[in-house]
């Protein structure tokens, strides 16, 4: 037992008291500190919980998990450093280094947690414009992320003087490299400023071959959902060049048709086209304020032509269809209510009677 003490290194005895009154020390501080926190967010969580205000409640849980690590991890580093101390021979001023990068990570942490809960918040109030929110939301995350990526530099000794000299030259050359990745970039600014178009929207491109509700739209490219449910990726920089038609946003739907009355029916069309027009004007989904035309258009090859020109209060497809459906069997009930017919395509043959030649005696 004796020869197996003389192995264990002179400064062990030195090694664990140490341990045991530093680091065994801090580690109870720690928990202790960690418990009253819990304690402390528990009643702070009631507390916010009975105001209407909901901002409380969004920074109290952005800070719950950051600050139970700061907890853990600022009184590790200080553990860290009794253990090396005395087993190091270089001075240890990484680890002020590192308790700062330590609090700005935290911080960092704690403000990325706050803006995705407030964009969560602001985005389950359906009257806010998703597009506009997602584009402040990521202009505050880049913003922040860059604040937190300077602080870490400047603590490790970088001027930030020189740094900002070579981001000049080095964003040249980047710009020159990555033109296209740029165009991308502020052609998803230009969407987020000018809003032709935000998430949900339906729209289409008569340039490109480009129809669907836009399902996302990120800072390089937009994506696409088609009718028959494929996804287009479209990069933002083909938005700048290309005309977009955004048919989610039109105020009514039009009814256009071209009705057909029989030739035979020609002494009744006006009193028709009268009754229909009067239909039209009273019709509860129909836009009396807008365009509504009913009238005798054109002689058809075997039809006189009824044009009937008029817009829908709804923009809803479905709903629109089911308008235009009961509007067209109104008025194929009012042609029959005047014992006329709707047309359908005819032709009239005419044959010249054949002179037959009765045989005489001088012909005989």
């Amino acid at each position: 037992m004796n020869e197996l003490k003389n192995l264990i290194p002179q400064n062990w005895d030195y090694f664990t008291q140490q341990f045991d009154t530093n680091v065994l020390f801090i580690t109870v501080a720690s928990f202790f500190a960690w418990i009253a926190w819990r304690l402390i967010y528990g009643r702070l969580e009631l507390l916010v919980s009975r105001t209407s205000f909901h901002w409380d409640d969004l920074t109290l849980s952005a800070l719950k998990t950051p600050i139970s690590t700061l907890i853990w991890c600022w009184p590790a580093t200080i553990s860290l450093g009794f253990l090396l101390q005395n087993h190091m021979s270089s001075t240890l001023n990484w680890l002020s280094t590192l308790k700062l990068i330590l609090v700005i990570g935290i911080f960092v942490w704690i403000t990325m947690r706050l803006i995705n809960n407030v964009e969560t918040f602001v985005l389950d109030q359906k009257n806010r414009d998703e597009t506009t929110v997602q584009a402040i939301a990521k202009v505050a995350r880049l913003f922040f992320i860059v604040i937190g990526a300077l602080t870490v530099m400047q603590a490790f000794g970088l001027s930030l003087s020189g740094l900002l000299t070579f981001g000049g030259v080095g964003g040249l050359i980047v710009g020159l490299a990555a033109k296209d990745l740029l165009s991308n970039f502020f052609g998803g600014m230009m969407i987020y400023f000018d809003r032709p178009f935000k998430v949900g929207d339906w729209v289409r491109s008569p340039d490109r071959q480009i129809e669907g509700t836009v399902e996302r739209i990120g800072w390089r490219m937009t994506i696409i959902r088609t009718f028959d449910k494929r996804p287009i990726y479209v990069p933002n920089s083909v938005f700048s060049s290309i005309v977009v038609e955004n048919p989610s946003r039109m105020l009514n739907r039009r009814i256009n048709e071209t009705i057909g009355i029989r030739y035979d029916d020609g002494a009744k069309v006006a009193q028709i086209v009268t009754d229909i027009k009067h239909m039209l004007e009273n019709h509860p989904d129909i836009d009396a304020n807008q365009t509504l035309i009913v009238n005798f258009n054109a002689f058809g090859p075997s039809s006189l032509d009824l044009l009937v020109y008029t817009f829908t209060k709804t923009v809803n497809w479905i709903r629109y269809h089911e308008v235009k459906q009961d509007v067209l069997l109104q008025i194929m009930a009012i042609i029959h209510q005047h014992d006329a017919d709707i047309a359908f395509p005819t032709q009239t043959l005419k044959f010249d009677p054949v002179r037959t030649e009765v045989p005489t005696a001088s012909t005989l």
